[in-house]
């Protein structure tokens, strides 16, 4: 597991809004563990947050615009992009405008700032979205597809078509997130010239310029068009390459529209929110697309979060047997409630109990319908919690574990006998000063049947003396 990163300190950048055409400034700032990422409109009363939700897309033209109670951000995904490839974890945004400034079309100048700014690592661990199995979402319209398959890291592929010849088919890839900054990053936006022509009749792009999109030349070009074109440029000569893009601007990579597509699939996949450990195949990416898929896995993570049971193999060979479990802690029958640990790391920890009727406690509790006590379940789980604990000491028989604090336990179903427990506990951040605060959950018969956060601390025996 990996531990969260926020930003150092905060970072500023002032450009131009493509749509708007009006100044904007955008400010990186540091945020707490777990905040994710969030658009904070400074220029507006209250100045409203608007978080980086796929459940916000209100609409995907021209760029993911995202609406909150009436506030707006648009062209979010360049900015989300730089935050996801330089793997910063928690950003504020904030923005004295609706949208971000256009920059020159790419991340490039928001990962310059955030690395100028500094990445630093924060105490609580990097939440993740594995994928185990294959997940689609197709575009019956325009043959759109976008799928995610299990892999061992986040890695992006994007394949693009348009049909056109000046802009043919098209691949990209991204094996590992460490390489969006030199890959991905400067690769610009684009348009086909009868797009343009469109969007400057009807005075939907101010900003724009010859820096900040690439424009293919899909078309001939009419004496009038061109005319029209130098003026919006404010440009005394306009003219079309060899390649079929306007001139004053030269192509990063050859393949950079499909690197482009690819930027805006990390940006808009952002609004998941949450890291994803799968590969993502894309073929003719777009807004729409990226964002109905984002919002499908958002409802699995959101459905999974709710209903989510580990698999466990309880049959394969322990990690400890009863015996090294006693070798570790006091506990010791009737009162020893763990029979093995299954799963043992720095960071977590799965232990068993076969539950039967030959239990002491049965005898008293609930004779005539037995059922495991609610309190012993939470003690088996912290005797679990306890292998985690005394396996980061070199000699845990000279150490004890002590329950400090127990919050939001809850108790979901009964546990009666014949039942398998198997209890997961999780360090909620990493151990310090013997402070072990973990989650911990209880799980028979494929559910949930008890969780509870706990607090415990290993004390040395002879400080106890």
């Amino acid at each position: 597991m990996q531990k969260q990163r926020t930003i150092k300190q905060e970072i500023s950048l002032t450009g131009v809004g493509l749509h708007t055409g009006k100044d904007v400034t955008l400010t990186f700032k540091p945020a707490p563990e777990n905040f994710g990422y969030a658009f904070i409109r400074v220029d507006l009363e209250g100045h409203p947050i608007i978080e980086a939700d796929a459940n916000f897309v209100v609409n995907t033209q021209r760029g993911t615009n995202l609406e909150k109670r009436g506030v707006k951000i648009q062209t979010s995904e360049h900015v989300l992009a730089a935050l996801v490839g330089m793997e910063v974890d928690n950003c504020m945004i904030e923005l004295n405008a609706s949208e971000p400034p256009i920059m020159d079309g790419s991340s490039k100048f928001f990962v310059e700032a955030i690395e100028k700014a500094g990445v630093k690592e924060q105490e609580a661990f990097r939440e993740e979205f594995i994928v185990e199995e294959v997940i689609s979402y197709i575009d019956e319209e325009t043959g759109s597809e976008i799928t995610v398959i299990p892999s061992d890291e986040y890695q992006v592929t994007t394949m693009v078509d348009f049909g056109t010849k000046v802009l043919g088919t098209q691949n990209a890839s991204l094996k590992h997130i460490a390489d969006f900054k030199t890959e991905i990053a400067d690769s610009r936006t684009f348009s086909f010239l009868h797009e343009l022509e469109m969007l400057l009749e009807n005075g939907l792009i101010k900003g724009g310029d010859l820096n900040n999109a690439i424009v293919y030349v899909d078309k001939e070009l009419s004496e009038n068009t061109m005319q029209k074109l130098r003026q919006a440029f404010k440009k005394d000569k306009i003219s079309v390459k060899p390649n079929g893009i306007l001139d004053n601007l030269t192509l990063h990579h050859p393949n950079e529209a499909a690197r482009h597509k690819l930027l805006d699939v990390v940006g808009d996949l952002a609004l998941v929110g949450m890291r994803i450990r799968g590969k993502v195949i894309a073929n003719k990416p777009g807004h729409y697309v990226n964002t109905q898929f984002a919002k499908k896995l958002s409802k699995i993570i959101k459905i999974e979060k709710r209903n989510k049971i580990p698999k466990f193999d309880i049959n394969k060979a322990p990690v400890k047997d009863v015996n090294q479990i006693m070798a570790m802690l006091p506990h010791r029958p009737p009162f020893l409630l763990v029979d093995k640990i299954l799963e043992l790391s720095d960071t977590h920890v799965v232990g068993l109990k076969n539950v039967t009727m030959n239990e002491p406690f049965f005898v008293g509790h609930f004779p005539g319908a037995p059922v495991m006590p609610g309190v012993l379940i939470v003690e088996a789980m912290a005797q679990t919690g306890g292998i985690l604990a005394l396996s980061t000491v070199p000699d845990p028989e000279n150490y004890l574990t002590f329950f400090m604090k127990i919050n939001n336990v809850k108790f979901k179903q009964q546990v009666n006998p014949g039942d398998t427990l198997v209890f997961k506990l999780d360090l909620l951040m990493p151990i310090r000063r013997g402070i072990v605060h973990m989650q911990g959950n209880a799980y028979a018969n494929d559910k949930l049947v008890t969780e509870a956060e706990l607090m415990a601390q290993i004390v040395k025996t002879k400080d106890i003396e």
